[in-house]
């Protein structure tokens, strides 16, 4: 009677064996054959505004700020010379000027006041503060200390009049639309990411009441909108390299 031949153990393969026994031997832990570890360690994770890990605010990268002063140098130049930009952006304000009730075109320009938007901001760094965040903090108060810095030159640089004063000058950059972005914006940075759609809710409400009562040019609106990103960008690139 003849023996049933015995099954051959399977042969280890060098190849595959190699890749994957270089941290098995001390940790446990299969390490990639491209030398870069299996998960990202969770000590290298930054916790978000809740104090739950894994998370970071979202920063703009550089190609985002890059086409922000890059706008805002061609609308300014546009202003300065007068170019078809800036006739174009006085046509479309004088179709819009009036198109709602005043008293609403205020209300909604008002969030941009100082008195209506610093006190959000300062109650959000007073939470960051309290979550140990103050780095964050310090950085939303140094980018809203600086919209006055950088706004008021600009207005007594282009000397641009307003649509309903002509014979007045300094409209652009809107300080209100800079205000009220650099807060809401920094604010919802600050607490939480899910205020952001807030934050921008809040912002466009106060750039079109802005338009819309006469107060500036669109142009005014969207310069500071590229003014305001560049601000928070910058901030929030600082508070990552230092948080990291």
């Amino acid at each position: 009677m003849r023996e049933t031949p015995r099954a051959e153990p399977p042969q280890p393969r060098p190849h595959r064996a190699f890749e994957h026994t270089a941290g098995a031997s001390c940790s446990g832990t299969p390490h990639r054959s491209d030398g870069r570890p299996p998960h990202t360690p969770r000590g290298a994770r930054q916790p978000d505004p809740l104090g739950r890990p894994g998370t970071t605010p979202p920063v703009p990268g550089r190609p985002a700020l890059f086409s922000a002063l890059v706008a805002l140098a061609v609308v300014t130049w546009q202003v300065l010379v007068h170019g078809p930009l800036a006739r174009l952006d006085e046509r479309v304000s004088r179709s819009l000027v009036g198109t709602v009730p005043r008293p609403l075109s205020e209300l909604a320009s008002d969030l941009g006041d100082m008195t209506v938007a610093l006190p959000v901001l300062a109650c959000a760094m007073a939470y960051a503060v309290w979550r140990g965040r103050r780095s964050a903090a310090l950085h939303a108060g140094l980018a809203m200390a600086a919209v006055p810095l950088l706004v008021v030159p600009l207005k007594e640089w282009t000397a641009r009049p307003g649509p309903l004063e002509p014979w007045a000058q300094g409209y652009f950059p809107s300080g209100h639309t800079a205000t009220a972005a650099v807060a809401y914006f920094g604010a919802a940075l600050l607490v939480s990411n899910r205020l952001l759609p807030v934050a921008a809710v809040l912002t466009a409400v106060t750039g079109a009441g802005l338009v819309l009562r006469g107060f500036h040019w669109p142009l005014d609106v969207f310069a500071s909108l590229c003014l305001s990103l560049l601000l928070l960008g910058a901030g929030s690139r600082r508070t990552r390299r230092s948080s990291g």
